[in-house]
């Protein structure tokens, strides 16, 4: 199973999951890894009444296993739903890389 499908499946089984998209930004990256580089949107419930780093903390212990076997950059955009409805349901863009051979 890729990386990617490792992380839809222990995302998606959060019971309380109301959106989710998973973006392999690899392509935008320098290197061969096809699967190293990722943004991931949850809204979620289960984020209510935790700060940023809590929320974080609870997706790192998530995906260990996938940090651990080749995930080089995980971009985490973590909302409740109402901050989700605050944003009008959009996620910040991710930058352009800045590392390697892309900006030569």
């Amino acid at each position: 199973m890729s990386l990617q499908a490792r992380i839809e499946v222990k995302v998606r089984s959060d019971e309380n999951l109301q959106h989710y998209e998973l973006i392999n930004e690899s392509h935008m990256h320098s290197g061969s890894a096809t699967e190293s580089h990722f943004k991931l949107t949850v809204v979620s419930g289960r984020f209510e009444g935790l700060g940023a780093v809590k929320r974080h903390q609870l997706m790192y212990a998530l995906l260990a296993g996938e940090l651990r076997d080749g995930v080089h950059a995980l971009a985490l955009h973590l909302y409740s739903p109402g901050e989700w409805r605050a944003r009008q349901t959009a996620a910040p863009a991710s930058p352009d890389c800045r590392g390697g051979s892309k900006n030569a």
